[in-house]
């Protein structure tokens, strides 16, 4: 973080901006976008790729560049040539962003699962890193996708701005200062599985966003979906199904007593989150020290006595600091979140209400499922469903609120990518959990 800004500085007296493309026109993208041509000279987004196309082009409109630098095209050598021009790019069509030779670096703004799937696959095939804020699909089959990252020699990575690179930019400092994170909490305002997209269609008009994403953020699917992102990346577990997830009123500090250290300890560190803490909507890090010296200067440092003590970061700020995640793996080919190791915390699909047999699963943020963070180990020997891959799935049996769905009570959608991907991923690491593979 520190290093990224003189990255940029020494970009600028190139007078060559990073070729920006993105998928994805929603909120998330328009604030990114708006930003980045205000404020981030050295990125240059040239292309986006939506099934909105007029949507796509109002998102440019908005950043402020004049309408008529704004180019729909359909193949790869007319978006090359029109960028050359120094022209900006709309399509709907997602393979042209990872086949142009012009473009360096990818951000997947969508969200959804099978979308994110395909054109991250497409992406990693043409050599494209990509910076992800597709904490769903991450959350889904992640570890895979940065196998083939790796293999392609790119990078597929979360962001800064979001809660999970919040956290590992705070986790590796405190890693680097010799001390042992133990506990990686989200801080949230609210948790309520059985939200919807009704109970959440008027705070969604206020906020120009979708019913659905809202939905997700308040039915803590996407919380789920980042702890196991943080999970995944740190080697950590959660303590039991769903995490902790305590009410708080006080300051994080105060949660250096609401832990059982030897528990804690005797997971490797865990995952959770707090409803109503301060301050929000930040992240908190509790760590240990690893001997006396460490103690005594914590201590000095007004840390306390421990043995666990307190960090925190008090905001993460989405759109504003997105582009330092682009510039990182840009310039300093550095990885904000994830690796390649075998995963440790899965999200599982959950019954928002009673459901029926015959009935088709709608998506994350819908009326019929939350997620809920599990151990890998136990899903995988559960057989559980991950919420990731459930859209679209059919019941072959009743389905009890609250009741976590496994792949026995579903009938698969076929030629999925994300399910083919999660199918791979979990015969690559059955060995490590010791735990039967996904027929």
């Amino acid at each position: 973080m520190i290093i990224v800004d003189k990255a940029i500085a020494a970009r600028l007296r190139t007078g060559r901006p990073i070729v920006v493309g993105m998928y994805g026109a929603g909120f998330m993208a328009r604030g990114f976008l708006i930003n980045a041509a205000r404020h981030m000279e050295v990125l240059r987004v040239a292309a986006i790729c939506n099934r909105n196309i007029d949507r796509a082009v109002q998102v440019f409109l908005d950043a402020g560049v004049a309408s008529s630098d704004i180019v729909h095209v359909s193949s790869v050598p007319a978006m090359d040539e029109a960028i050359g021009r120094g022209k900006r790019i709309v399509t709907s069509d997602p393979v042209l962003i990872a086949r142009s030779t012009l473009i360096e670096v990818v951000f997947e703004t969508t969200g959804n699962v099978e979308y994110g799937a395909r054109v991250t696959v497409e992406c990693i095939d043409n050599r494209k890193d990509i910076v992800s804020l597709n904490v769903e699909l991450d959350a889904t089959v992640g570890q895979i996708l940065r196998v083939k990252a790796e293999q392609a020699n790119v990078i597929f990575t979360g962001a800064d701005g979001d809660q999970p690179g919040v956290t590992l930019n705070l986790a590796r400092h405190i890693r680097a200062m010799g001390l042992r994170p133990l506990v990686c909490g989200n801080i949230k305002g609210l948790q309520d599985p059985y939200r919807n997209p009704d109970t959440q269609a008027a705070f969604a008009k206020q906020w120009n966003q979708t019913p659905t994403m809202v939905t997700s953020f308040a039915d803590g699917t996407k919380m789920m979906a980042e702890q196991a992102i943080v999970a995944n990346a740190l080697g950590l577990r959660v303590p039991r199904r769903g995490l902790i997830g305590r009410e708080h009123s006080g300051h994080v500090d105060q949660l250096v007593e609401c832990y059982d250290v030897d528990e804690v300890r005797s997971l490797g560190g865990i995952v959770d989150y707090i409803v109503g803490s301060k301050p929000s909507p930040g992240i908190y890090i509790l760590a240990e020290a690893q001997d006396e010296n460490q103690a005594f200067y914590l201590d000095l440092g007004k840390l306390g006595k421990g043995p666990l003590y307190s960090f925190y970061t008090a905001w993460h700020l989405t759109t504003l600091e997105f582009g330092i995640s682009i510039a990182r793996v840009a310039l300093c080919r550095d990885v904000v979140i994830g690796t390649s190791g075998p995963p440790y915390v899965d999200v599982v699909a959950a019954a928002k209400r009673d459901l029926h047999e015959g009935e088709t699963l709608d998506g994350i943020g819908g009326f019929m499922t939350y997620g809920i963070a599990e151990n890998y180990s136990t899903s995988r020997d559960q057989d559980l469903l991950p919420i990731g891959i459930a859209e679209g799935c059919r019941l072959k049996t009743a389905v009890k609120r609250d009741q976590v769905l496994t792949y026995g009570d579903v009938v698969m959608p076929s030629g999925g990518v994300a399910s083919a991907l999660r199918r791979e991923q979990d015969a690559l690491y059955a060995s490590k959990w010791n735990v039967k593979r996904m027929v």
